[in-house]
């Protein structure tokens, strides 16, 4: 009995009933109960813990009475309907709260969920005794059956999606739950998600057509779904452009795809989906009773992107790649952190030498992240995350900040190199990035001849417009700018002669293994004979060896850059490395 007042409370709580305010809709279904009856009270009265709570009623002023002998509390108990014709002779209701009020006559008819739940009941009361007919108990039991068919529709309204007709998220994790808790057997199951387009397809077509367009390629998505998987499946339209369901029982894991293939095909066939959008699948094998719905759903959907990625229509749930888009993930939500905290990020820094000289002309400033759970995170992995997001422009000007304020201790001390920072296509479509950089050296008192700016030719040709702009009112107060990893953009040679650039910096790809690379040596040499005749200072990347660095000096190339020189090093320990002139042992050896 126990158990089952737990999970009737736990019915009537999933319906949101309680505390709700007034409907019309209950109150017409009230009003007509008293005028079938003719008498002065009625109620849809819900039975909760130790109170009875009026949903709607007629002739009561309070919204609840306690439960305690309640005749509604024995109707809601077993789910029958109860006739008190006259309390005051009723040993159990005379010294009620309803027998003490007044009330003489009692009517109830059980709200009954479909799975047997009584909620409460549908009552009228009177004032006098008085006798009910067969014909009046039918119209009770009707009108309380009319107001569980009102909640069972209100409870619908909010799991329905609205465009589709399909159970929503909402409804979803429900029947997981339920799922969970019917098939103990840890049978494996197979759930599916078919994700119709990419964030950028909604958002063109949206702009180009209008919503109007979109919901139409929704309802045609949901009735081909409906039509391909019968009546038997349930289909969730889980997100606007999304929708869940469960293979049939028993189904392989090989079998789902081959089937998905078809399905799919289907879909894109379908009219207007074929040119506008590209749906694709993910399958994620689970036991109901081991795991929760919302992560059933998160690997649902990263299942589905890997589709999208790998440029398959579907892909199977892998644990390997979830935990890359996890730790992606993870990385992104803890810049902001990482840019407050006084202990994660740190600048390296590493010489690039003057070949003729041998002496240090510059540092290239390099960014660290020691994460406080993931350990030393890489710069290869980090860095393309955070240019791809709104934190790139706060990462720039933190490095930014961090490196002139570095290079003024150093000024201090009486070493006067420029620092070199790395800036993103982001930064150049800044309006006001310039007001930064202008602001940050006035800041730390740095003459601007002191600073220099890399960008990459990819970042400079995303909006090439808007990048000739900033770089050409940076060099205008006087900063020096380079191209950096040159060759593994696709600018055009054209641009070479535009940019108000300075120096070009050879990527390391063309430079580590340049010894022995007769190709590689007078694709390189074509670069640096081409850049000086543009009035361009070269650097090599990637030194590791002598032969390299003897090819490039005679090559003519400016600088160069690498671990035959020094590998990135924190401040302290480049001050060491130029006061021992190490650069020039190296480079002597």
């Amino acid at each position: 009995m126990l158990d089952y007042e737990c999970r009737r409370l736990g019915a009537l709580q999933e319906l949101n009933l309680l505390d709700t305010p007034p409907s019309e809709s209950f109150d017409r279904i009230t009003r007509m109960a008293s005028q079938i009856f003719d008498l002065p009270i009625a109620a849809v009265s819900l039975t909760d813990v130790d109170r009875q709570w009026f949903k709607s009623r007629v002739g009561v002023q309070h919204q609840s009475i306690p439960r305690d002998r309640a005749p509604c509390a024995q109707v809601a108990e077993r789910t029958e309907v109860l006739v008190v014709e006259d309390m005051a002779e009723d040993a159990c209701y005379r010294d009620s709260h309803l027998g003490r009020s007044g009330v003489r006559f009692y009517a109830g008819a059980p709200l009954v969920t479909k799975e047997g739940f009584g909620l409460g009941a549908l009552c009228v009361l009177g004032t006098e005794p008085r006798h009910v007919t067969e014909r009046e108990i039918r119209a009770l039991t009707d009108l309380a059956e009319m107001v569980m068919a009102q909640i069972e529709l209100q409870h619908a309204y909010g799991r329905i999606e609205p465009v589709s007709g399909l159970p929503n998220r909402i409804q979803f994790y429900d029947d997981m739950t339920d799922l969970a808790r019917d098939e103990q057997d840890a049978n494996l199951r197979l759930a599916v998600l078919i994700d119709l387009a990419e964030t950028a397809q909604i958002d063109n077509l949206t702009r180009v057509m209008g919503p109007g367009h979109l919901d139409a390629c929704v309802k045609a998505a949901a009735r081909l779904l409906r039509l391909e998987l019968g009546q038997q499946r349930t289909i969730y339209n889980v997100s606007s452009t999304q929708f869940a369901f469960l293979a049939a029982k028993g189904s392989q894991e090989a079998d789902a795809l081959v089937e998905l293939g078809d399905l799919l095909s289907h879909l894109q066939a379908a009219t207007d989906l074929r040119f506008l959008l590209t749906p694709v699948a993910g399958i994620v094998p689970f036991t109901p009773t081991g795991i929760e719905p919302a992560e059933l759903l998160q690997a649902l959907n990263s299942a589905a992107q890997d589709a999208r990625h790998s440029n398959n229509q579907a892909s199977l749930f892998s644990l390997e790649r979830d935990e890359k888009h996890r730790r992606h993930f993870k990385i992104l939500q803890d810049v902001s952190e990482a840019l407050r905290s006084d202990n994660q990020l740190a600048l390296v820094f590493q010489p690039r030498i003057d070949l003729q000289s041998r002496k240090c002309v510059a540092v290239e400033v390099l960014l660290r992240w020691q994460h406080p759970e993931l350990g030393n995170v890489s710069p290869s992995e980090f860095i393309p995350i955070i240019e791809r997001s709104a934190h790139v422009r706060d990462l720039t000007l933190w490095v930014l900040n961090a490196a002139l304020g570095q290079s003024r201790s150093w000024i201090d001390a009486g070493f006067t190199m420029p620092v070199s920072v790395n800036v993103s296509a982001a930064n150049l479509e800044d309006h006001v990035f310039v007001e930064h950089v202008m602001a940050a050296l006035m800041r730390h008192g740095i003459p601007p001849l002191h600073l220099e700016l890399e960008v990459t030719e990819s970042a400079i040709m995303k909006d090439a417009k808007a990048a000739l702009r900033t770089l050409e009112a940076l060099r205008d107060i006087g900063i020096k700018l380079s191209i950096d990893d040159f060759g593994t953009g696709y600018s055009s040679l054209s641009y070479l002669q535009k940019l108000p650039t300075e120096v070009v910096k050879i990527d390391q790809s063309f430079i580590r293994n340049l010894d022995g690379d007769e190709r590689g040596q007078s694709l390189v040499q074509s670069m640096i004979t081409l850049s000086h005749d543009l009035g361009y200072r070269v650097v090599a990347e990637g030194v590791e060896t002598n032969p390299v660095r003897e090819i490039l000096t005679q090559m003519s190339c400016d600088e160069a850059q690498g671990y035959l020189f020094a590998k990135p090093l924190p401040a302290l320990e480049l001050e060491t490395w130029m006061k021992a002139g190490q650069w020039r042992d190296k480079a002597a050896a």
